[in-house]
């Protein structure tokens, strides 16, 4: 991201910050967030709000573009995009259901790819290719790191979509041949407690490779650097001492430990907890699977988490 619209970026989400009225601010955060965010120029003929749909009653679409097959239904702020509202005639139905029922009654050229349910600071993204799969949730307040999981609203190919898919096979591939070579590395390589070990060490692994591409580390290449000022037989140590660091809050910190160790950010949610997992000793090969083709491989992933989860499924 260039720095203008790191920029404008930055701006949308102090806008709209704790604001959001359904009735009254729908389209201008719409607008706003197509234009400035996505940079659509002709904004205004992109999108189109309040379309009219015919079910027992006249029900309006609140914002549909068509460029990109996407619906949006939109709540005000605070409202729980998962829970069931009260409709016209009495039915419970959460905002997905209810654009769901809106799209089976536009014609099939119009019927949406995407459905976008938004409370102001919240998105819930369903892909509609996998309609029973959890939807891709983004925050107003991580927008600045991750608007560009929002980029199929604007992207009118497919490319997008197709280049997403080959890197992560790619990355599967080579997640799967570093899961290899790291299992060789173990005393009992058989053992559930090992295979255990490995599971968790390959997805913290991974975590860190896609957290340095795209930014969460806050300095490009940040893992790989790190590891490349040890040899193969001190990487073991390093990686424990990241995944201390990466586990502790910047206040709990030691004030005195090494400088290259204390830029790494606290990540929290757990996925670095000392479980007393088990890290084999490195060996040239896989330090540099992890420093050159791991990484290579997973730059340009965007979704961390079905990634993630992928690599779960087939460990």
């Amino acid at each position: 991201m260039n720095d203008a619209r790191k920029k404008y970026v930055k701006e949308f989400g102090e806008r709209w910050t704790g604001k959001g009225y359904e009735k009254g601010e729908s389209q201008k955060f719409w607008l706003d967030l197509l234009q400035n965010v996505l940079g659509v120029s002709n904004v205004t003929e992109y999108i189109s709000f309040e379309e009219q749909v015919k079910l027992d009653h006249t029900s309006f679409i609140d914002g549909y573009i068509e460029a990109t097959h996407v619906m949006i239904e939109q709540k005000s702020l605070g409202k729980d995009l998962r829970k069931g509202i009260k409709q016209s005639d009495g039915t419970l139905l959460t905002p997905f259901q209810q654009a769901k029922r809106y799209a089976s009654e536009l014609p099939y050229s119009k019927r949406p790819r995407w459905v976008v349910t938004c409370n102001f600071s919240e998105f819930l993204v369903y892909d509609m290719e996998k309609p029973n799969c959890e939807p891709e949730q983004v925050f107003l307040k991580d927008l600045s790191k991750e608007y560009y999981r929002l980029q199929f609203l604007v992207d009118t190919g497919n490319e997008s979509i197709k280049k997403e898919m080959d890197i992560s096979l790619k990355a599967g591939e080579l997640v799967g041949k570093l899961y290899d070579l790291i299992l060789k590395q173990y005393k009992n390589p058989d053992s559930p407690e090992t295979l255990k070990s490995l599971n968790m060490l390959c997805v913290r692994l991974v975590f860190c490779l896609y957290a340095e591409d795209s930014g969460i580390f806050g300095k490009h290449k940040m893992f790989g650097k790190y590891l490349q000022r040890f040899p193969a037989i001190d990487v073991r140590k390093a990686l424990i001492e990241l995944f201390q660091v990466l586990d502790t809050p910047i206040s709990n910190r030691d004030p005195y430990m090494n400088d290259d160790l204390s830029a790494f950010p606290y990540v929290n949610g757990g996925l670095f907890a000392d479980e007393n997992i088990e890290i084999p000793r490195f060996t040239e090969e896989i330090v540099d699977l992890l420093v050159n083709g791991a990484a290579k491989s997973l730059t340009g992933l965007k979704s961390l988490r079905q990634f993630l989860e992928r690599c779960l499924k087939a460990l």
